[in-house]
């Protein structure tokens, strides 16, 4: 896979209570990712930039929210999210920059 694609692929951690939750009791590691992602290119971006081996990824697809402000209605953009499973004894801490 092209390397500078894998870099793109991954946005962001997703930092929230139920993250957590699934982080400590199943070890896995949710990212928000570019919406055309595949499983294949985010198992190697995370393996690439994390150092870590990944068992397995699942994709949900997060439907934007409708919002209204003074009447008019809006609508926030859709966005990818993938459970990252890790092997078991690997994890990947943020706060140390990445590697565990």
């Amino acid at each position: 896979m092209n390397q500078e694609r894998l870099m793109q692929v991954l946005l962001a951690p997703q930092i929230s209570e139920k993250a957590t939750y699934v982080a400590e009791k199943h070890e896995q590691v949710i990212f928000r990712v570019v919406s055309d992602a595949t499983k294949p290119e985010i198992k190697a971006a995370v393996e690439l930039l994390f150092k870590v081996d990944v068992e397995s990824v699942q994709v949900s697809n997060v439907k934007g929210k409708v919002k209204r402000f003074r009447g008019a209605v809006g609508r926030r953009k859709s966005w990818k999210k993938a459970y990252v499973c890790l092997k078991s004894g690997q994890e990947i801490n943020f706060v140390d920059g990445g590697n565990a």
